[in-house]
């Protein structure tokens, strides 16, 4: 890769020209990466549904032409000015939020919010100097949440580069990047349930039996699932899940039919839907005195929670959170570890694999609801 240090390389990417319309493949010049950046080539990205909500752009600010992709895997190619951490040839994962490691919350234990590089999807462009760094023939095409991985090289932050063990398989730990780190995190990090306890997850897609996984290896030894599909209750015996909820075979809220199940509810939940009913559910079907209740899913933006403060006042806990918890820089190197030491299985939860060219129809499968993750090989 050393030819390339400096130059602009020119390579494949699937650019979304337009909201909904299938994305295109183009010849993109990749600029050199700036100060405090690092351009890496990406062997595996995966979709999440953070791409497939941002393409469709249904609830933001469209911002196109752009490069979408976010949950992937690949190698360092070169670095700018003032990167120490990270060397050419490093295996990393691209990260969507950051760890600038200066900042207020980057020196806290307690949270992973960096304030200069936490997520936002609105901005198209770098940091450093308020430019893109992708273009065709000379006219710019936006980045997505600072990784842009749908391009077979791409120009991120330092800070939202996690540099990881040389030896895992990269077409696995893609996936710990963004949606299964998010839900592992919540339970292992935020709800911290003990052995023997009882969990509840509100929602079996990707993140949610993240979060059931989370609860098989923190030893629960009762995992509820809740969900209105029933066909994803086969899949998610696999991550753990003992006992299964659905809402629509009950005319009683869900939350009084866990706490009759429960004896009085739940130790934790976990919800994962970002359905505003769901996440009040979650909170009120944990058991008093001790139960805590953990919000991952993100609600629309109208929505408003509504819960008797006597719930609170009754000694349960609602906490939210954010990737899980986790500094992307100095924690997912760990999580990289627990699937390296066989603690935490990744296998299963990747249901397709597709070559590049076919990333369209990884997008096809997410709109269906088939599967949970699809592997896109960015090589052919």
């Amino acid at each position: 890769m050393s030819s390339t240090v400096g130059q602009i390389i020119r390579c494949k990417a699937a650019v979304a020209w337009e909201a909904g319309k299938p994305l295109v493949m183009e010849e993109v010049e990749v600029a050199p990466p700036q100060k405090m950046e690092v351009r890496l080539k990406i062997l595996y990205t995966s979709l999440c549904h953070t791409d497939v909500y941002f393409w469709e752009a249904k609830g933001q600010n469209p911002v196109f032409p752009r490069i979408l992709g976010h949950e992937a895997a690949g190698i360092v190619e070169s670095v700018g000015e003032g990167v120490t951490e990270v060397a050419p040839g490093d295996h990393v994962l691209p990260v969507f939020t950051g760890e600038c490691k200066d900042c207020a919350h980057c020196k806290s234990e307690e949270s992973n919010m960096c304030s200069l590089l936490r997520i936002n999807t609105d901005r198209g462009v770098m940091i450093q100097d308020g430019e893109s760094r992708f273009s065709i023939n000379g006219k710019p095409i936006y980045h997505f949440v600072g990784t842009s991985t749908f391009s077979e090289y791409t120009v991120v932050h330092v800070g939202c580069v996690a540099k990881i063990n040389p030896l895992a398989p990269l077409d696995k730990v893609c996936v710990l990047s963004c949606g299964i780190s998010t839900g592992l995190g919540a339970t292992l990090n935020v709800a911290k349930p003990t052995k023997g306890s009882s969990v509840a997850i509100f929602g079996l897609g990707a993140v949610g039996l993240a979060a059931a996984e989370g609860a098989r290896i923190a030893g629960a030894s009762r995992i509820i699932g809740v969900d209105l599909n029933a066909s994803r209750f086969e899949l998610a015996k696999k991550f753990g899940v003992t006992e299964f909820v659905n809402p629509k075979d009950y005319s009683k809220p869900v939350q009084e039919v866990i706490a009759e199940m429960t004896d009085g509810g739940v130790d934790r939940s976990v919800e994962c839907t970002g359905h505003i009913d769901a996440m009040i559910s979650a909170f009120e079907c944990v058991h008093d005195g001790w139960g805590v209740a953990v919000l991952v899913g993100v609600p629309h933006k109208e929505a408003v929670f509504k819960t008797h403060p006597m719930n609170l006042l009754n000694e349960r806990t609602l906490k939210g959170t954010f990737f899980g918890n986790y500094k992307p820089r100095s924690d997912l190197p760990c999580v990289v570890e627990k699937y390296m030491n066989k603690e935490l299985e990744l296998d299963k939860f990747i249901t397709h694999k597709l070559p590049f060219a076919e990333i369209n129809k990884a997008f096809d499968l997410m709109l269906k609801g088939e599967g949970l993750r699809c592997i896109i090989k960015m090589e052919d």
